[in-house]
């Protein structure tokens, strides 16, 4: 996958792009991150990349010129419509407080796309032909107003990288986390492990045993596969409850699961 980041701040990235699993993908040659400097495609002496609203209003916007133009330089994105089509293998996404939320279903999209172009929104916001014209959408990262675009494309990134095969050691590491809405895993032999189904992640444990007083839960140690998969699913289906009773309304539940979810509320 190419990625392309159009920024103010282009040493905004230094850091987050230089670690773990987007570095392994970068020098392995899954990902090819470039970011470009918004401030490099302005006419004037002092590199100006934001005006006044026109019918006033507080703050800054950015300008369309620098955007429009940095991306035209690239000469190889298809064309909005085409981008907007079915089967499209490219996007230019727009970070943005309105856009709609980023989740792992949306990540999984984006990671089959072959071009992903993330447009770093700042001060009060961007000239709205970006929208309009350029973008063909706007993503979230939460319901909250941070002050840039820069955190979330580095969001974006991370969360949509590991799921291109290749970039994670065991691929299937990725099948069995939280929002990760899969029936099964595939494979060969037995697995002591249940994906979360869209729910929360069970818990974990690891060596030592007993840590100052704290057991690891012994049906973990047990052996029995099919005791482990049952308590992890009550388990995650408890820490959702808790957590996350939202997801309950948009997972596929078993009549088991309803069943495990009775036996906690009623411990409640």
């Amino acid at each position: 996958m190419k990625v392309d980041i159009l920024t103010i701040f282009p040493d905004f990235f230094r850091g987050p792009l230089d670690y773990g699993i987007v570095r392994r993908a970068r020098e392995t040659g899954l990902v090819e991150i470039n970011i470009h400097d918004l401030r490099a495609f302005t006419k004037d002496k002092h590199r100006t990349v934001d005006d006044r609203p026109f019918g006033g209003g507080e703050g800054m916007v950015l300008k369309p010129e620098p955007i429009f133009e940095c991306l035209e330089s690239f000469g190889d994105v298809a064309s909005r419509e085409a981008r907007l089509s079915a089967g499209a293998k490219q996007s230019v996404i727009l970070l943005s407080a309105q856009g709609c939320r980023l989740d792992q279903t949306l990540a999984a999209d984006l990671s089959a796309l072959e071009r992903m172009v993330l447009i770093c929104g700042r001060y009060e916001g961007v000239d709205e032909r970006i929208s309009e014209h350029l973008a063909d959408r706007e993503v979230s990262i939460g319901d909250y107003v941070l002050s840039g675009g820069e955190l979330g494309a580095a969001v974006i990134v991370d969360t949509v990288t590991r799921l291109i095969p290749g970039a994670v050691g065991n691929q299937n590491s990725t099948r069995q986390e939280s929002f990760t809405e899969h029936a099964e895993l595939t494979g060969d032999g037995p697995s002591s492990t249940c994906v979360s189904g869209g729910l929360l992640d069970y818990p974990h444990y690891t060596r030592p045993a007993d840590f100052r007083g704290m057991a690891v839960p012994e049906v973990l140690v047990n052996g029995n596969h099919d005791q482990i998969r049952s308590w992890r699913r009550k388990t995650a289906l408890a820490k959702t409850l808790r957590n996350r009773p939202d997801l309950l309304e948009r997972v596929a539940l078993t009549a088991e699961d309803k069943e495990l979810l009775a036996q906690i509320k009623g411990k409640s």
